[in-house]
């Protein structure tokens, strides 16, 4: 590691804080659903709902944590706190299975399936609590820290950057692999508390890890909260709104960069120019001699408002990105019941794969393509398109839209056959969930597979796309937008579950998603999701061809002034001749 260079040594150590962090985070909450219905004797619904609340309430809590660190204490105080804390979640959660108080008795050790004490309940959401003020700092913080260790300034570090996100997500995709197959098998066969107990040693290492590059990292310094600027624009545009734009505007308007900014210098668009109001500079504004305004929140600069634009040109992607991953929270929380339902032997042996364990697919896909995308595909496109990436990362985006597509269309078929066979031949029955198909498990690998392809498009280059589209001091923030993403998605997909299982619950045809899925038409659910996706990406392609790449706006208006002032000037020239 130490003959790459110092870019890549520290990313190393980054990425491998990361895998053991996420080696200890997804080796727990991979399983999380299954321990809650088999060890916390909850019913399939209330747990799917607990674990897409958890997740979504997670996943927000990164703006938290990404303000806190753009604002005030810099990524890597975060990270440092953010890493401790999710090692404690992790112990606590645990604790909930190696003693036996602190969950209820299994259901075959009693007559009455008895559920979870409010005491049992509370200690649980502690540690959940704890786990997420961990993710809360980490996945915002994380991708930025690694990519801050490298020099965008020059061509090695640009390449470094987009290559050390398609590495990064290869280390996530590694670690989850492990997670759902050691550690799940080890949860599901062995023992929950020796299977719980090996993700919180994981994260003890990953703290480790962490804290022994401290004092090799690029650490950049927070430079105050970007959310202020925003909010500046907005009020000021507001305070201003029944002024008149100048018919020529951009040079009248304020225009003013601190010579210490760490955000690049962004050329006017004229994308919403109802903010360019905040910029107007009226008889009561007053400029400072070294040319700042005296009063932030009576006018600001075209700089805070072209910052505000880019904010908001991202919003309309990641709407459809929330969409998006409502096909992937499903295959990894109702898919495990599917997978419970169905022939989970390998051949004819009698080894049973776990239900969780599936989703590994998802991450085997997903690990083959992007090496062979980053070393291969990407470098070819380049040739071909001229292009930083070979194709734009809007084009990657709908690209994965159109997968998702393709996987929930194979979902509903391999559903709708995995019931009939368990209707008609069925292998067994599974305790409180019904009779298993006989149908393999392993007819769940296509739709998995087109999953990890869609992720490894769209994840991957949304990431991206929020790092490069938003200014440097908000970088944090882009961080968590991904993730808000999926809250968002985990909060839709659990608002769908719960309304269509109330609905079709009163209906003649009965209800699509009961306890026993055999009864029910989870491909119908299937079905509707893939519609909502088609109509996503129509929406996505509408946005994407809208969209203006930060940079590539009206970069040419002095050329323009220019120009006009020439045209004025030769119009002068020709009535003076004429005369």
């Amino acid at each position: 590691m130490f003959f790459l260079p110092k870019g890549h040594q520290l990313t190393s150590l980054v990425s491998g804080n990361e895998i053991f962090e996420k080696l200890g985070a997804i080796g727990t909450l991979s399983n999380l659903l299954v321990y809650l219905t088999t060890v916390f004797n909850l019913e399939n619904i209330t747990a799917t709902n607990i674990i897409n609340i958890f997740n979504g309430s997670t996943n927000f809590a990164t703006l938290l944590g990404a303000f806190l660190s753009d604002a005030f204490f810099g990524r890597y105080k975060i990270l440092a706190f953010c890493t401790v804390a999710s090692f404690v979640g992790l112990f606590a959660i645990q604790l909930t299975a190696a003693i036996e108080k602190l969950h209820p008795p299994h259901c075959e050790e009693s007559a009455i399936c008895q559920g979870p004490t409010e005491g049992q309940m509370t200690f649980l959401k502690t540690g959940l609590g704890l786990l997420m003020v961990g993710a809360a700092g980490i996945r915002p913080c994380n991708l930025a820290f690694g990519a801050d260790q490298f020099n965008p300034n020059t061509d090695s570090g640009k390449k470094g950057i987009t290559s050390f996100f398609n590495w990064y997500f290869f280390t996530f995709t590694v670690a989850q692999m492990i997670s759902l197959t050691i550690i799940v098998y080890i949860q599901s066969n062995v023992s929950w508390a020796v299977g719980l107990g090996i993700p919180s040693a994981l994260m003890f290492v990953s703290s480790i890890i962490f804290f022994m590059g401290s004092k090799l990292y690029v650490k950049v310094k927070p430079s105050g909260s970007p959310i202020t600027s925003i909010v500046q624009v907005i009020v000021v545009a507001t305070k201003k709104r029944r002024l008149k734009l100048p018919e020529y505007q951009y040079p009248s308007l304020f225009n003013y960069v601190a010579p210490k900014s760490v955000n690049s210098k962004l050329p006017y668009t004229y994308q919403f120019r109802f903010l360019d109001k905040a910029a107007i500079v009226t008889p009561q504004d007053q400029i400072n001699p070294n040319g700042s305004v005296t009063d932030p929140w009576n006018l600001c600069s075209m700089q805070q408002v072209e910052e505000v634009k880019c904010l908001l040109r991202v919003l309309p992607i990641w709407v459809s990105g929330i969409l998006y991953f409502v096909v992937i929270v499903q295959q990894h929380t109702i898919l495990v019941f599917q997978a419970l339902l169905s022939d989970r032997r390998i051949g004819q042996s009698e080894f049973l794969i776990p239900g969780a364990s599936y989703y590994v697919f998802l991450m085997i896909s997903v690990a083959i393509w992007l090496p062979m995308y980053d070393r291969k595909v990407m470098p070819l496109l380049q040739r071909l398109t001229g292009k930083e990436g070979g194709i734009t990362l809007l084009q990657r985006m709908g690209i994965g839209i159109f997968f998702s597509i393709l996987s929930m269309l194979v979902s509903a078929k391999v559903e709708k056959h995995r019931r009939t066979l368990a209707l008609i031949n069925p292998l067994g029955v599974e305790t409180r969930k019904g009779a298993i198909s006989s149908m393999s498990g392993l007819w769940l690998i296509p739709q998995l597979s087109l999953a990890g392809l869609a992720e490894a498009f769209m994840s991957v280059a949304q990431v991206e796309f929020y790092y490069k589209q938003f200014p440097e001091n908000m970088r944090s923030i882009a961080g968590s937008l991904y993730y808000c993403g999926h809250a968002g998605s985990s909060y839709l997909s659990s608002v769908l579950i719960s309304v269509i299982h109330q609905i079709t619950a009163k209906s003649e045809t009965g209800n699509w998603l009961p306890e026993d899925l055999n009864k029910g038409r989870l491909d119908n659910f299937y079905s509707l999701i893939a519609a909502l996706e088609i109509i996503n990406l129509g929406y996505f392609v509408l946005c994407a061809r809208w969209f203006r790449y930060k940079g590539t706006g009206s970069s040419s208006i002095e050329l323009e002034k220019a120009t006009k002032q020439s045209e004025r000037s030769a119009t002068n020239c020709v009535n003076d001749s004429n005369l």
